[in-house]
């Protein structure tokens, strides 16, 4: 009987982390959302000398504030889920603790603090809050395909900035003692988005072996994009559209996208609902 109100307490702290059906489910992942993008402005100024020398104790208490609500939220996690190894060693737990220790570690290893971009590696999760095709109006089939097509642009432009940010911070981390033309994240970015979309200027170039495997890497994802975008572009809707997903998370094995009448999970049966 004591263990009611804890159990009550847990699940409802996983439904407002980790599903986004809810107001507050929706509400928490859209500041989580913008709060790791200000994380990420952060350390990107960070990385540049006129604005670090200027605002660094600006920045540096306001990484610290991030780093501390991020931390409070990776234990969260840890608490509302039945099997908390399940979670810490998943995909998204590896990158939330990723997030976290580079700015605890530079406080015994100094320049550890700029692994902190990794954080942009987060920036996924906001793909989880765009699982909301069902929301899309059934009026007419012209409607549908025009919104369908918006939603396929928005969610392209979004992996491109997310990526851009992503491989520049790596590309910064691989070069930037090296190449003067990564010297901070902002330009890293910029070449990120130059060679990602397969322009090329070749203004900025890495110069050790493993910045141009990483290159070369980003070169034949860029064509890869393009290649997808072509072909997925002529799928049929109407097959995605009979299945209605929602963002229920399991709390015992952490399984997503069941449909909107499921109760149990589809991967262990463990109940989906608050009671």
């Amino acid at each position: 009987m004591n263990n009611k109100p804890t159990n009550k307490w847990r699940k409802r702290i996983h439904e407002i982390i980790y599903e986004a059906d809810t107001f507050q489910g929706k509400l928490f992942d859209l500041v989580l959302i913008l709060t790791i993008s200000i994380s990420v402005i952060l350390v990107t100024l960070e990385s540049v000398d006129n604005y670090d020398s200027k605002y660094h104790s600006f920045l540096n208490i306001s990484e610290w504030i991030i780093t501390i609500l991020f931390s409070i939220e990776y234990i969260l996690r840890i608490i509302s889920v039945k099997k908390p190894l399940k979670y810490i060693f998943s995909f998204y737990g590896i990158i939330d603790m990723l997030s976290i220790i580079p700015k605890y570690i530079s406080l015994f290893v100094f320049g550890t603090s700029s692994l902190a971009a990794l954080r942009a590696l987060r920036l996924m999760r906001i793909f989880k809050i765009l699982k909301m095709n069902r929301f899309i109006g059934a009026s007419t089939n012209f409607r549908r395909l025009l919104s369908a097509g918006r939603a396929k642009i928005i969610v392209f432009i979004l992996f491109i900035i997310i990526f851009s940010v992503i491989s520049g911070t790596i590309m910064y981390l691989i070069e930037g003692n090296v190449n003067k033309g990564f010297e901070n994240i902002p330009k890293s970015i910029y070449w990120a988005i130059v060679t990602l979309t397969t322009v090329g200027y070749g203004d900025i170039a890495p110069s050790t072996t493993l910045g141009q495997i990483f290159s070369s890497f980003i070169m034949i994802l860029g064509y890869s994009i393009i290649a997808i975008g072509l072909v997925t572009s002529n799928m049929p809707l109407s097959k995605r559209k009979k299945l209605k997903l929602n963002t229920q998370s399991c709390s015992n094995c952490l399984k997503e996208n069941h449909t909107d009448d499921a109760e149990f999970c589809s991967k262990c049966g463990e109940s989906l609902t608050n009671e």
